[in-house]
């Protein structure tokens, strides 16, 4: 595996290791709601801002996700959406780079 791929998969990894660690926190802080934790994100105008950032790039991860996943045929990079909506972009994006970087059978 090339250096790039394996720094793709390390980030996918931190991706979904340090954010989870913090909205997990927050919901056992909060009782195990999720639903505070989606008020959080509406707390204030920075907050607003971050979540609507965060979801418009996912958004548009989707969009390309979809499209280059057409063309090229690589299936398996499909699993990079529900990791970029459940997770976040911080997975989703590494995740889809070190999928879409693998060699070609």
């Amino acid at each position: 595996m090339s250096p790039l791929r394996l720094l793709y998969l390390a980030l996918a990894t931190w991706g979904a290791i340090h954010p989870m660690y913090y909205f997990l926190r927050y919901m056992r802080e909060n009782d195990g709601g999720f639903g505070a934790m989606i008020d959080a994100w509406y707390v204030n105008a920075s907050t607003t801002g971050l979540t609507w950032d965060l979801t418009i790039a996912a958004i548009s991860l989707t969009v390309w996700i979809v499209a280059e996943t057409t063309v090229r045929k690589n299936w398996l990079a499909l699993i990079a959406i529900p990791a970029t909506f459940g997770i976040g972009v911080s997975c989703g994006l590494p995740l889809y780079l070190f999928l879409r970087s693998r060699p070609v059978t």
